[in-house]
């Protein structure tokens, strides 16, 4: 390994053409033709065997275990024996052993078994069972692009519930849902944070190299009765799915906007504040790279309903977004170049020209000109949920290609509704 001094970002190209010089090079030249051996090791996860019994203890010693084993996300967890791991396992068909993907980096195994095991510390119930399959299903998707979870932008997942599962199992979608509370909103989010640590093994200052990182979300879930007060089909009817299915829809999610505040019953006075912030959120350079991201809106049941009952459908708001989210062409072609994402002087007419951009961000050479923030090829999926009684939308920035939008259809257990009905 050859060590670069410093922090290399932070860093004028001519400091770093001389630490290469002065730093790198002797030493890439003397491991190259030296005869040291140095190991090397391959990451693996070192995840304990389905019924191995790891440790036995009162809860506070399973739990100062289970922590110093880097098991537990900081809280206490519910200590996963054989019986609770069962009873986890009698709400799902599929063999404990199935393994449902390979996690990276760790490169262990994703199977029914250990989701069982995660759902128990999380706190969650053996009826939410199918839903945290469901979820390491998205997990295991190479298109979700978990395998980036440990970036420097520190995303987190927002997990996005439809389907009749919602209200069957308690869920709530209206004032105040992302706050911890629910039990099934909040023990599954925490679900998910803690699997990622646990299966795939995303440790801060290892494999999770987050600036800052952000804790895990409580499940959004969609207000379907509102959507159908107004017209609309629920989210996962607009991803391809029957409106009666239970799906989990998961994206990555940098940061959110203010609540915004917006008053009056003309749709487009609420659509201009939300662009505005878009306008704020979006960094130009991201379009310029070519990334097509899948950003979430979400409006309260009141805003939707005002923007539905103008004419407008969930894809109007992503075309009305992606039309009017626009920038000058100085502001742009600055902010692209800040941080160094292209090569020195690169322009908007030299990206149009080698086809990396459409034509629209280089129609004339005004600097003042309008250009679009956003490819066209991106997405928004809006979610109804919140007070009902408040006029509020919040924008959400995904991450690029790191935890793409990927929807997965629950599957429930063939003898669900004969299961004990004080389960659910």
């Amino acid at each position: 390994m050859a060590t670069y001094p410093g922090v290399i970002s932070t860093h004028e190209r001519d400091t770093i053409v001389a630490n290469i010089e002065n730093a790198l090079v002797d030493q890439i030249v003397r491991h190259l033709t030296s005869d040291e051996s140095e190991s090397q090791t391959v990451t693996r996860s070192g995840l304990p065997a389905a019924r191995d019994i790891v440790f036995t203890g009162t809860f506070e010693q399973v739990n100062a275990h289970f922590n110093e084993q880097g098991w537990t996300d900081g809280l206490p967890v519910v200590p996963p024996t054989l019986e609770k791991i069962e009873a986890f396992l009698k709400f799902t068909d599929r063999a404990p052993d199935e393994v449902l993907g390979t996690m990276h980096p760790s490169q262990a195994q994703a199977t029914i078994w250990n989701i069982a095991v995660n759902g128990v510390m999380a706190g969650c119930r053996p009826e939410y069972m199918p839903i945290l399959v469901a979820i390491v299903e998205v997990m295991a998707d190479p298109d979700y692009g978990l395998k980036h979870g440990g970036s420097t932008p520190g995303w987190e997942a927002m997990i996005i519930l439809n389907g009749p599962i919602r209200n069957q199992l308690g869920f709530d979608c209206g004032q105040g849902l992302l706050r911890p509370g629910n039990q099934a909103n909040t023990s599954i989010g925490r679900f998910y944070r803690l699997f990622a640590r646990n299966v795939p093994r995303f440790l801060p200052g290892t494999t999770d190299m987050a600036t800052f990182g952000q804790m895990f979300r409580a499940v959004v879930v969609e207000n379907e009765e509102a959507c159908a007060e107004f017209g609309w089909p629920p989210l996962h009817v607009t991803r391809g799915f029957d409106a009666g299915d239970n799906v989990v829809t998961i994206t990555s999610v940098r940061t959110g906007s203010d609540p915004l505040t917006s008053a009056g019953e003309l749709a487009e006075r609420h659509l201009e504040l939300i662009v505005d912030w878009v306008n704020r959120m979006m960094e130009p350079y991201q379009s310029s790279r070519g990334y097509v991201e899948s950003n979430v809106l979400m409006l309260t049941p009141v805003i939707a309903g005002l923007l539905a009952r103008a004419g407008y459908a969930r894809r109007d708001l992503s075309d009305y977004i992606r039309k009017h989210a626009r920038v000058t062409a100085r502001y742009y072609e600055w902010h692209m170049m800040l941080g160094d994402h292209h090569p020195p002087n690169t322009t908007l007419a030299g990206l149009v020209q080698q086809g990396l951009l459409p034509k629209e961000w280089h129609l004339s050479d005004d600097p003042e000109r309008l250009v679009p923030l956003l490819l066209p090829e991106s997405e928004w999926l809006i979610v109804v949920a919140g007070d009902p009684l408040r006029n509020r939308s919040i924008v959400w920035r995904q991450n690029f290609k790191q935890g793409y939008a990927t929807s997965k259809k629950i599957e429930l257990p063939r003898n669900w509704d004969a299961l004990p009905a004080a389960s659910r």
